[in-house]
């Protein structure tokens, strides 16, 4: 049994065939889904998908990217509903800076300040986090820790491979990995799977981006989840079927609502 951590199933990617998608994945082993809130023109979609599966379930927050649109009230609105486990994706982002130098300090103080409000929400809801960071290790590592994070753990979402970021296990934080581990050019991340502490290692696809190889330059979907899986199991010389229990296990442990799957 898998469960895939991050998959973005209410992408328009999947309205014409989302319900073909699922029943795929169930049908390899993948018996859980959690589709991450980047934007709240989407969440429609995420309840929708939800309610109908109870293997899916969905977080509210806001990518950096999108952090104009952070709105408590909106956060509030869906943090209530019985299948909402998580918050996030939320995080620091800071490949794509504006160049004008006002701008960028503007924008990153903006990012802080929005990834800040969804740690505290996060806390008061007592919900975990789901942190993205890209270009961003040391400040996303200061603020988690600074700002008491631990208090509601969660998982850094599509793990960078930066060792800046390892210390956060020790600070209830997990590590989510999905297709880049199978990528040729994932030497950082091949090299620093073994130093990951394996009961803080969780499956994702990030779906429908980052297909893992074989079926790289496809639409990823969550069935992909055991082409990782198989990744994981070659590179720490464990069983497949080890690394799926070791993961689900996890999975349930930090988002405890799919403790009920089976």
């Amino acid at each position: 049994m898998i469960i895939d951590t991050h998959c973005h199933l209410d992408n328009k990617q999947y309205y014409e065939d989302i319900d073909s998608v699922i029943l795929n994945a169930l049908n390899h082993g993948v018996k859980g889904f959690l589709i991450p809130g980047a934007d709240f023109n989407d969440l429609p979609k995420a309840v929708e998908l939800a309610e109908k599966y109870d293997e899916v379930f969905f977080a509210v927050g806001i990518h950096p990217y999108d952090i104009d649109m952070y709105n408590e009230e909106m956060m509030e609105k869906y943090v209530t509903h019985p299948k909402c486990i998580a918050i996030g994706e939320c995080g620091l982002d800071y490949f794509r800076l504006p160049e004008d130098e006002e701008k960028k300090l503007a924008n990153i103080k903006k990012q802080k300040e929005v990834f800040i409000a969804q740690i505290e929400f996060a806390k008061k809801v007592k919900k975990p986090l789901i942190i993205h960071i890209r270009d961003a290790s040391n400040d996303s590592r200061q603020i988690l820790m600074d700002y008491n994070a631990k208090e509601v753990g969660g998982v850094l979402h599509c793990f960078n491979a930066s060792e800046h970021l390892l210390p956060l296990a020790e600070h209830n934080f997990y590590f989510g990995i999905g297709g880049v581990l199978t990528f040729k050019n994932a030497k950082k991340l091949v090299e620093i799977l073994p130093k990951i502490p394996k009961d803080k290692l969780l499956i994702e696809t990030d779906a429908p981006y980052l297909t893992p190889h074989p079926h790289r330059g496809e639409r990823n979907e969550p069935f992909y989840t055991v082409f990782v899986s198989k990744k994981i199991s070659e590179l720490l010389e464990i069983s497949d079927e080890e690394i799926q229990n070791l993961t689900t296990n996890n999975a349930k442990k930090l988002f405890k609502e799919f403790s009920s799957l089976s």
